[in-house]
């Protein structure tokens, strides 16, 4: 039987509860049709907990993952032999996960519904052995509605087969179940996940404007106008610092709409990260059906042509990094401990942002941002139409990418944390100016649409082709990669009159190594397979720190720099590109193991 940990969303009624299934799992690396069936019998399984990532363990191998490629952005015109390229682990392949449970929550009536914090990859869902749903992007969070499946008053079985193909990924992705699984029940009527869209669209220091939609599924027999929502606005410390009731109505779609004030409002900013809380009541007449918090911080953006971003009235540059999402000896798993550690980290080198790259983030790093004051910028995609990597996402773009892009921006829209999105990196599609501007366009709008309240970026390396062929010009902030020496340029044609360093430097350096003479060199190797620390040596389309330092501090129209990277992670050993044992990288300001190199100790001096 699984272990549960219980989290009820209220205190005086059992209106929904959520369960968070972590011990209990099955595991198997083998593959059979006959392990979707509620019978099967997997009591020789591996017994594992999730968060589970199956091939952190190893061992790592030449043979893993070797690719024969050739990597359009690090200029390789031939394809050669590409070994350690994601990590050198072995990810590649079909892993099942099992799981025996109760939910004596769960009754005639009632809505169930599974929530997944990301499966790597194209993951198949089977409830008592039918199959429920299918998702294939690892990155994203999705859910499935579990209702028509499970059994009241009985064990249910959850079976999980998931797929990580060869060449899908240019780094380590993980693989397995590497992020939380929920379980809600729910009431007949209730807010649905990500059912809550709160803004502030007046922000001052004397008050500030909240406005809350709510939306509600109700049953096909009810009308809205049978129900009404109570919402509380709560401070810190528990105190109702505003409140409303409205009913539904009896035309239109069930959707709440609310407004409040709160006076002298507590700001969020990265020095200063206040949260709140919407705590909201759905009422059938008296009856209580559900309750929902919204977590929220009370917090303006604003980009201004050459003046920059503005963050609570005050410009405020971006010191940030970019950072994947392993953890590099825990591998891709979702540890809220680990990912905690990476940001004080990073708070005490003077870093107040941090860029997703390439991908949909985990909630915990979320959650962590939103409580300890750490702007993000979260993106979404490395592939649209155009291949980067032989199964990348390019295979599933067209049939997935707004489903993809909509989880994200439902997800994460309300956390006070996320000041942008970003809707991809270096997408090959930038050198198609037929293609590129449009999808870009495309991509954009849906972030409009769903979230009008946040600007959108994206990450692009071909500044010349960008710029002249306007997909630079569609994006609310034109993000650049690399190449600072062309800002200059490419702002006299930019109609923004914006630039963000959306990735710079990519510097190399090992923590603790020094070669002689220190010279600034590129893409330079040695036998060891190690990088000197002097913080001299870059890629070929890269540069060092003090070339983005200079266009950051003297142009005003450049809004801050995303640093490749934060930490070092598994996987694009550059330039050791062919020279196993290499199989990670080396562009860190911290190194695998979490501690500091002295690039660090650079970017401290230069953002504190």
């Amino acid at each position: 039987m699984a272990f549960l940990m219980v989290f009820p969303l209220f205190a005086h009624a059992q209106v929904r509860v959520r369960h968070t299934f972590e011990k209990g799992w099955k595991f198997s690396r083998e593959d059979n049709k006959d392990f979707s069936r509620k019978e099967y019998d997997d009591a020789k399984w591996q017994s594992v907990v999730v968060p589970h990532d199956w091939a952190i363990y190893g061992p790592f191998s030449i043979n893993n993952d070797k690719q024969h490629v050739a990597i359009a952005q690090d200029g390789q015109k031939e394809a050669m032999e590409h070994a350690g390229r994601t990590g050198g682990l072995p990810f590649v392949g079909v892993g099942w996960y099992r799981l025996k449970f109760k939910a004596p929550e769960f009754a005639s009536g009632r809505k169930a519904t599974f929530v997944f914090d990301g499966a790597m990859s194209h993951a198949r869902i089977y409830i008592n052995g039918e199959e429920a749903g299918y998702w294939p992007y690892g990155y994203n969070s999705f859910h499935i509605d579990a209702t028509p499946y499970l059994k009241a008053g009985e064990e249910n079985t959850l079976a999980v087969r998931l797929e990580n193909e060869t060449e899908s990924s240019r780094w380590y992705p993980g693989a397995g179940l590497y992020r939380n699984v929920h379980l809600v029940i729910n009431e007949d009527a209730f807010i649905p996940t990500w059912g809550t869209q709160l803004t502030t669209p007046v922000v001052k220091k004397e008050y500030a404007k909240i406005v809350l939609k709510t939306r509600l599924n109700i049953p096909e027999h009810k009308a809205f106008s049978d129900y009404r929502i109570v919402t509380e606005l709560k401070d810190r410390d528990g105190k109702v610092v505003a409140s409303g009731e409205k009913q539904g109505t009896a035309h239109g779609i069930p959707l709440f709409e609310q407004a409040f004030v709160v006076n002298a409002p507590a700001l969020w900013s990265p020095d200063s990260p206040t949260l709140y809380s919407a705590v909201s009541k759905i009422y059938e007449g008296s009856v209580l059906k559900d309750e929902y918090t919204t977590p929220f911080g009370i917090r303006s953006i604003e980009i201004i042509p050459d003046k920059g971003f503005y963050l609570n009235g005050e410009r405020t540059p971006f010191k940030g990094v970019c950072n994947h999402h392993d953890l590099g000896p825990l591998g891709a798993v979702a540890n809220e401990a680990g990912i905690r550690r990476q940001i004080r980290i990073l708070k005490d080198m003077g870093c107040n942002a941090i860029r997703t790259s390439h991908n949909m983030p985990a909630p915990e790093l979320i959650r962590a941002c939103d409580e300890m004051g750490m702007m993000v910028m979260a993106e979404s995609f490395d592939e649209w139409k155009a291949a980067k990597v032989q199964n990348g996402y390019h295979k599933i773009f067209d049939r997935w990418a707004e489903k993809d892009l909509v989880n994200l921006l439902h997800q994460y829209r309300n956390n006070p944390s996320i000041v942008m999105w970003c809707i991809g990196n270096e997408v090959p599609d930038q050198w198609n100016g037929d293609r590129g501007p449009k999808l870009s366009r495309f991509l954009q709008d849906i972030c409009h649409r769903e979230d009008p309240s946040r600007p959108v970026t994206q990450g692009m390396d071909a500044p010349d082709a960008v710029v002249n062929n306007n997909m630079a010009a569609v994006m609310d902030v034109a993000g650049f990669n690399y190449r600072p020496h062309k800002y200059q340029t490419n702002y006299r044609k930019l109609p923004q009159q914006i630039i963000l360093g959306s990735e710079t430097a990519s510097t190399v350096s090992s923590r603790g190594v020094y070669k002689f003479p220190v010279v600034r060199r590129s893409m330079q190797k040695y036998p060891d397979h190690q990088a000197s620390s002097y913080d001299v040596e870059h890629c070929s389309w890269s540069n060092l720190p003090e070339d983005d330092f200079i266009q950051h501090e003297d142009l005003p129209y450049c809004i801050g720099e995303f640093v490749w990277t934060g930490f070092d992670y598994l996987g694009e050993p550059t330039p050791y590109y062919t020279d196993w044992p290499s199989h990670s990288s080396l562009f860190g300001i911290v190194d695998l193991a979490g501690l500091p190199k002295d690039r660090y100790y650079l970017y401290r001096s230069h953002w504190n």
